[in-house]
């Protein structure tokens, strides 16, 4: 147990000081502010949920004493209950089948477990991506208008000085910033959590001490209710105000998460490609270069979530055995 708390201690310091790094300014405290979860996502899947609550709470009580109470707060909802989380469902399992009693007396069979859906660990990420853009958000105001000007006197002040001829054409960019920022954040936080849990368990994974089966990431599912939930989103966004900023964030995250399903749908219906990896590589490549490519996987996502592609593609013809 000693060694438990001395190895969350180290993993809440970490994740503290990654996320207060971003006081600096420099840039690559960016990239360390993004990564602060993984460190209490890796001691969550080596040690167990309880090594990063008490590595959450420690790094929370620090970053609170030493620079206040809204460190505090952003910190532990936006990293370590996540963190925490996400870590305690990874490792969720039940048995699917009772372990029966040999004939000779040996000892039970081990039974079978079944793990905690991929797809609705991705739901998990894209609520808790809202939750914090949202909670990020609403520090701003109250209202969609004290939001909207908190956005732009920020993005102003990112800018800084600018010619006299340019001003209009420079506001006309900030204006449309505005509109597309909470949407925008909400898609980075999504990512970032997805990358940080999935460097996690790679990391453990590497480690040999992730205690389940690697997730097969093909058979991403999101639950049914997800496709509900995104038609009421997007049909909340015409509502205006500060509903329909809320309503953006929720549809941004929810059609995030298509896309990662529909390059989950991609990856099965290429599996008996002779060059699947180029296909895959240049789809990678195209989604990395121009971005709005990433459409065509949410259509594919949304595509499979109706139709069923993956199912029918591997009940009518089942991918080739690996090698001996």
């Amino acid at each position: 147990m000693i060694a438990i708390v001395l190895i969350a201690i180290a993993a809440g310091c970490a994740s503290a000081l990654m996320f207060a790094s971003i006081i600096s300014g420099a840039l690559i405290s960016v990239l360390l502010f993004y990564l602060a979860p993984l460190p209490l996502m890796v001691a969550a899947l080596a040690w167990g949920p309880l090594c990063a609550t008490i590595g959450g709470i420690a790094a929370a009580t620090g970053l609170g004493v030493i620079f206040g109470i809204p460190y505090c707060i952003a910190f532990a909802v936006s990293v370590a209950l996540p963190a925490w989380w996400l870590g305690h469902l990874a490792l969720l399992g039940r048995p699917t089948a009772n372990g029966a009693p040999s004939g000779n007396g040996a000892s039970p069979v081990a039974p079978d477990l079944e793990w905690y859906p991929v797809g609705r660990i991705l739901a998990w990420i894209a609520g808790f991506a809202a939750l914090t853009t949202m909670a990020a958000l609403l520090t701003l105001g109250w209202d969609a208008t004290a939001i909207s000007a908190a956005l732009r006197r920020g993005l102003l002040l990112i800018i800084g000085p600018r010619d006299a001829g340019s001003t209009g054409e420079i506001e006309q960019w900030v204006d449309a910033l505005v509109i597309i920022a909470p949407a925008s954040a909400a898609v980075v936080a999504m990512m970032t959590l997805t990358l940080n849990l999935w460097l996690a368990t790679k990391i453990t994974t590497t480690s040999g001490r992730l205690h389940r089966p690697r997730p097969d990431l093909k058979s991403v599912d999101l639950p049914p209710m997800t496709l509900a939930a995104l038609c009421v989103a997007i049909a909340f966004c015409f509502a205006g105000g500060l509903l329909a900023i809320l309503a953006q964030i929720v549809a941004a995250v929810l059609m995030t998460a298509y896309a990662l399903a529909g390059f989950a749908v991609l990856h099965t219906l290429t599996l008996t490609l002779k060059s699947r990896a180029l296909w895959l590589g240049c789809t990678y490549a195209i989604v990395a270069v121009f971005l709005w490519p990433v459409l065509a996987m949410v259509v594919l996502g949304l595509a499979d979530a109706i139709f069923g592609f993956r199912k029918r593609y591997l009940q009518g013809r089942p991918p080739p055995l690996p090698a001996a």
